[in-house]
């Protein structure tokens, strides 16, 4: 089965982002969005750890490693860009300032739950930053993730076991294979972005997959 590269999966991200849109960019896959958005429709990227209007990364050769984002890789500052610090920064996440964050994901259940921080692993430190905060501050959060881990097994489920980030707080997951929203009905196909059977797709998914034709 031939599957999206993670640009592919962060380019398509890119073109679901309204103009204008207020965004957190997470740590890892998700920084990569930041590399497929269009100048015309001014989109702020807000990073954790204290930009406003943060680019794309550095080109090879021009990186500044004074200027970085939350991932620790060099970036690029736009015009008019802004740096403040956690207080501020966590202010903005907190207080429903943005209108959408992207981060990755371990696990995501069919009601919304989040797990993003912990893989459950005995004597595995803490790293959970801010999504926390994220995930319950922002209007709307978007996880960009492979489909299935590395093991094979679903990241898309029915209830979480890792511990989780947040309750509720998914509203859509672009995966390497399909777009799902998440309803009241649990698991919602919205596109399909691979050559992929409904049957197979199922297969990929540990919980119930709707479809739009559902009866």
């Amino acid at each position: 089965m031939q599957k999206l590269t993670r640009i592919q999966m962060a380019a398509r991200l890119a073109k679901d982002i309204p103009a204008g849109s207020y965004v957190n960019i997470g740590i890892g896959l998700p920084e990569l969005v930041a590399n497929h958005l269009d100048p015309a429709d001014e989109i702020l990227l807000h990073s954790e750890n204290g930009m406003l209007g943060m680019g794309p990364a550095a080109a090879p050769g021009e990186e500044n490693h004074e200027l970085i984002n939350a991932g620790k890789h060099p970036v690029t500052l736009l015009t008019g860009g802004a740096f403040f610090g956690h207080v501020d920064s966590f202010a903005m996440m907190r207080g429903g300032h943005l209108d959408l964050c992207i981060m990755g994901g371990m696990q995501v259940s069919q009601t919304g739950d989040l797990a993003n921080w912990s893989l459950g692993r005995k004597g595995e430190p803490p790293a959970v930053g801010g999504a926390m905060d994220l995930s319950v501050g922002a209007r709307k959060v978007f996880i960009l993730m492979e489909h299935n881990a590395k093991d094979g097994t679903p990241k898309l489920v029915e209830n979480c076991t890792l511990p989780l980030t947040g309750l509720g707080v998914v509203h859509r997951v672009y995966t390497d294979l399909a777009i799902v929203d998440i309803t009241p009905k649990g698991f919602l196909l919205r596109e399909k972005l691979v050559d992929i059977s409904d049957d197979e797709l199922r297969a990929c998914t540990g919980a119930t997959l709707h479809f739009p034709d559902d009866r």
